[in-house]
């Protein structure tokens, strides 16, 4: 048999018993295994780690635990640049792009509200969620921890929030979203890029007020719903205004 001392830093905490947090955790074996099944084992999942050390020296996933072993596990850092020592850090996307599980639909919208390419239909199940992550280079967004520990999840998140707009305030902030957003750029169904489209093209699909009050209009090419800016894109405005309020006062 062997033991392992692991140590979680940061919100990595938010995995384990409080009785568990900011202190070094016993793990006993008997047969050696991964890093990443050892700190899975304890409940976190390996895309919420951005650097391993094994007594102080960086190594990968698949390092083998010693007996004796002292392991620290720390998340993401935003304000540090440990790309060159990490071996965990996945390569970045080339955009951001998320796909979201079927219990966070109202976060789906809110993230196309923003103009965000964001996959998301209520009966994918487990599997497909985890390989259209990893087929379409997508960040995997759920409430499931065992879903982000399949082994193909590169890029993924355990959203903590349980209340949608916290959900979108916490994505926001850790994705730097305010530096991509493009709100109204996208369909809230279909997920599909806007086009802008005459008023008269459309003119016969609206009601008599929208027709008066209102010239700038958009439609989804996909399923050919028609946006404009009405009154609930005044209520959508203001969620993004407190949003990005939010997102500065983080920052300082």
């Amino acid at each position: 048999m062997g033991e392992t001392w692991v140590r979680l830093y940061g919100e990595l905490n938010d995995f384990v018993p409080l009785r568990l947090r900011q202190r070094p955790i016993l793990r006993r074996w008997d047969v050696s295994p991964s890093v990443k099944d050892l700190i899975e084992g304890l409940g976190v999942p390996h895309p919420e780690v951005d650097l391993l050390l094994a007594n102080g020296r960086s190594v990968g996933f698949d390092y083998a635990v010693e007996d004796g072993d002292r392991i620290s596990v720390y998340p993401i850092f935003r304000r540090v640049d440990v790309s060159r020592i990490s071996q965990v850090r996945p390569d970045p996307l080339p955009e951001t792009r998320f796909v979201i599980d079927g219990h966070l639909g109202r976060l789906a919208g809110y993230l196309r509200m923003l103009g965000l390419d964001t996959a998301y239909r209520n009966d994918y199940d487990d599997a497909t969620l985890a390989q259209v992550s990893h087929n379409e280079g997508r960040i995997l967004l759920t409430r499931d921890q065992q879903l982000l520990m399949r082994s193909i999840v590169r890029h993924g998140y355990w959203v903590r929030a349980t209340e949608p707009s916290e959900q979108l305030f916490e994505v926001a902030h850790r994705y730097g979203l305010i530096q991509v957003m493009r709100p109204f750029t996208r369909c809230l169904l279909c997920n599909v890029p806007l086009e802008p489209v005459s008023k008269h093209d459309v003119a016969h699909l609206l009601e008599p007020a929208t027709r008066r009050h209102h010239d700038r209009f958009y439609r989804c090419p996909a399923c050919q719903r028609i946006y404009w800016p009405g009154s609930h894109h005044k209520r959508m405005s203001a969620l993004i205004d407190e949003l990005c309020d939010r997102l500065a006062e983080s920052e300082l």
